[in-house]
């Protein structure tokens, strides 16, 4: 049993984060890392990945992410990048531990790992983000397709779709941009709930990140934000995603009724053949092991105040990373540094009152 200030739990983006501000605390700390490398879901990503942002504005705290060749740089790119700044500020990463429980231990808690460890903390910075939970909607019969199945979380590339009818599901960015790589070598179908909404050309990560500024801003002044319709949600046309509207492909469809064996079938009888359907339908918050503490509701979220968990019983554990829920634009890497820094700074000022001289 290790005895530490504090606790994060995930070595991704937002955990390295809140470890180069834990690291100019002087509290004692250690970031607990589920994978077996470093990179956090950015390891887990589609091969042609790109962000939509220079490295300029893809930077989390203390050292910018040097530049790349290209406009937006590759999820390999990324990895590099994270992968230097642990060693870079030698953060204390443990890696691999899975959490899967955390009690309460008289003034304390106690974090457990699937391997038996068990670390002791004043406070908890969960970092979990979202990619171990891939969501998948309920379709009638779509237990009994016959063909491929697989969520964004686990694309590749196009090559196992080469000729095939593949069904796309989900409008967001990750959408649009796997139906822009796999409509190049298949017959794609564009499934949205609503039509997509596309940002203008010029618009991309530094715009958005803009947008997503004055609305905190505007939040902490207590006025309505000054900023145009569109965010993060919205879907930026890349250079890829730019292709495939002059390859005219970029047109969806909305969601069928059932599926078949062969496919789907939508309400006005229309039936449609599929080969494999990439489902593009995003991602819950990986909280299951806080669930002990009676924080997570029924949706699977939990209350908190911007990032500090709201719970008289545990008052000692903050969410980081986890986009608006917790913070506008904090899921991002330019975006998480303001939120990393409060929490350290709130995390520091309670560990100081929980430890009186």
């Amino acid at each position: 049993m290790q005895d530490v200030d504090v606790v994060v739990i995930g070595g991704g983006q937002a955990g390295l984060s809140a470890g180069y501000f834990l690291r100019r605390s002087g509290m004692s700390f250690e970031i607990l890392d589920a994978e077996a490398e470093s990179g956090g879901a950015w390891q887990h990503a589609w091969e042609s990945l790109h962000l939509f942002s220079p490295a300029s504005w893809s930077s989390i705290p203390g050292w910018p992410m040097p530049a790349s060749k290209q406009t937006y740089p590759m999820r390999s790119e990324v990895l590099n990048y994270l992968r230097e700044y642990e060693r870079r500020y030698e953060l204390p990463v443990v890696r691999p531990v899975r959490v899967t429980r955390i009690a309460r231990s008289g003034e304390k808690l106690a974090v457990e790992a699937s391997d038996g460890r068990v670390w002791l903390a004043k406070a908890v910075i969960n970092a979990t983000g979202t990619w171990s939970q891939p969501y998948l909607p309920f379709y009638e019969g779509v237990d009994k397709f016959d063909g491929l199945q697989v969520h964004s979380a686990n694309y590749v590339n196009a090559q196992p779709y080469v000729g095939k009818r593949v069904a796309i599901v989900g409008g967001g960015n990750s959408g649009a941009q796997i139906l822009a790589e796999v409509s190049t070598v298949a017959d794609t179908t564009w499934i949205t709930q609503r039509e997509p909404e596309f940002l203008p050309d010029e618009v991309d990560g530094r715009v958005l990140f803009e947008r997503a500024t004055e609305k905190w801003r505007a939040q902490q002044e207590g006025r309505e934000p000054n900023v145009p319709e569109g965010g993060f949600g919205d879907i930026v046309m890349i250079p890829s995603v730019r292709d495939a509207r002059t390859r005219g492909v970029l047109g969806s469809i909305r969601p069928p009724t059932r599926f078949t064996e062969a496919g789907m079938q939508w309400d006005d009888g229309t039936v449609r053949e599929f080969d494999a359907v990439i489902w593009c339908t995003g991602f819950r918050a990986a909280l299951a092991h806080l669930s002990e503490l009676g924080v997570v509701d029924d949706q699977g979220l939990i209350d908190v105040d911007e990032s500090r968990v709201r719970s008289r019983l545990v008052p000692s554990i903050w969410l980081l990373g986890y986009g608006d829920w917790n913070g506008a634009a904090s899921a991002t890497l330019v975006g998480v540094t303001r939120y990393a820094r409060e929490v350290v700074s709130q995390v520091s000022s309670y560990v100081a009152e929980a430890s009186p001289a």
